[in-house]
């Protein structure tokens, strides 16, 4: 098994009024090239959690961070307009916070971040803000959602 040190929350960007299934997020990675799906877990608004690649193998969602992570992705991030929101359902939610408190059972100590948190800090302050977001995703701020912010308990 390979080390893991990074537990990374993504959004599929997809519009909240339209489902997307886990065929169709495994057929848009292929079609961007991947030889399967580039997230570990994917979580649909039901909460239903579906494992999508094998945590033994190194991921394709969050470049300069996949050797040492597990990403997880929950469908949706942009309304009923196309516009990024915060879509996730109660549902949701709760499946994802269940998922992260299970990964962090196989691996403590394991840090918790949004992909747009690991974004570069272009200016050297220290803090990525928001106009050096590489991406929105995920629509939320990650940091002090989960136990004290960025560091699994």
């Amino acid at each position: 098994m390979r080390p893991i040190h990074t537990l990374i929350i993504h959004c599929s960007a997809t519009r909240a009024d339209k489902d997307f299934t886990e065929q169709q997020l495994e057929a848009a990675h292929k079609a961007r090239g991947f030889n399967e799906c580039g997230y570990h877990y994917y979580i649909r608004y039901n909460g239903l959690i579906v494992p999508m690649r094998d945590i033994a193998k190194v991921g394709a969602h969050c470049l300069g961070h996949n050797e040492d992570s597990i990403g997880i992705c929950y469908e949706g991030g942009l309304d009923s307009k196309g516009k990024p929101a915060d879509t996730r359902s109660f549902q949701q939610k709760c499946a994802i916070r269940s998922l992260i408190d299970s990964l962090l059972d196989d691996f403590p100590g394991c840090h918790i971040y949004g992909h747009r948190e690991l974004s570069p800090d272009l200016n050297g302050n220290g803090i990525i803000e928001p106009n050096e977001y590489v991406k929105l995703c995920p629509v939320y701020s990650v940091a002090g959602e989960f136990y004290p912010p960025h560091l699994g308990r």
